[in-house]
């Protein structure tokens, strides 16, 4: 459903859900710069590891983005993304990699379905929020760059292919379950799923979807869905 953006945003409980939407990708892009920038450290060369302190501006770019929109429609960037910080510390503590690969798999299939979630949210915003989010969601080549690496690991380690599907495999429960208890959690953005005229049998069908993206995913890394 398209929603007029100067009359949705009038209406507190769109209000708070938009707030809610862009505090919790601004989260979880600002946490995605940091994790490839520390991660960078581990790379095995020079050129990796400029390549992943690049991804990790283009992060913090998307960050901004989301940042000066919050700012626009009259909301507390860190305020808005405070709520979540508990939730994502627990996510990324169950899911710590133990390798620099296993990083590398975590940043292409975790952080690719939280992004699939958001840009499914997406339809239910308003036209202006909707382009900042789309341009926060943005690749910037980082999953061709992840492919090309895991795609080296696998033909040099015959024993990765297995370990890293299994690591894909548990990335998308925990994923989901994490998507699943944002939505729940914060009644806001239930309420703007439910608002919006999305009934259960639709919000299943995106979680579905969701699933067959990572299949996507997993594909392409070489690795077993």
């Amino acid at each position: 459903m398209e929603t007029n953006a100067a009359t949705g945003l009038e209406d507190p409980a769109y209000r708070a859900a938009v707030v809610d939407l862009l505090g919790v990708l601004a989260y979880g892009e600002l946490t995605a710069c940091i994790r490839m920038a520390t991660d960078s450290d581990l790379a095995p060369s020079l050129r990796l590891k400029a390549k992943m302190v690049g991804f990790a501006a283009a992060e913090y770019r998307q960050y901004e983005l989301l940042v000066d929109r919050l700012t626009e429609i009259g909301a507390e960037a860190e305020e808005s993304m405070q709520p979540f910080v508990v939730p994502f510390s627990a996510f990324h503590t169950r899911t710590a990699p133990r390798s620099w690969v296993e990083g590398l798999v975590k940043a292409y299939v975790g952080d690719g379905i939280a992004k699939d979630f958001y840009r499914e949210m997406a339809s239910f915003v308003d036209e202006e929020t909707r382009e900042v989010m789309d341009r926060a969601l943005d690749d910037a080549g980082t999953g061709e760059f992840i492919v090309g690496v895991v795609r080296d690991v696998i033909r040099t380690d015959p024993t990765a292919k297995g370990r890293l599907s299994l690591w894909g495999r548990r990335l998308l429960g925990e994923a989901l379950s994490q998507g699943q208890a944002v939505a729940v959690e914060r009644d806001a953005l239930s309420g703007l799923l439910i608002g919006r005229g999305a009934d259960l049998a639709q919000i299943g069908q995106m979680f579905t979807r969701l699933t067959d993206r990572h299949s996507e995913r997993m594909t392409r890394l070489g690795l077993t869905p």
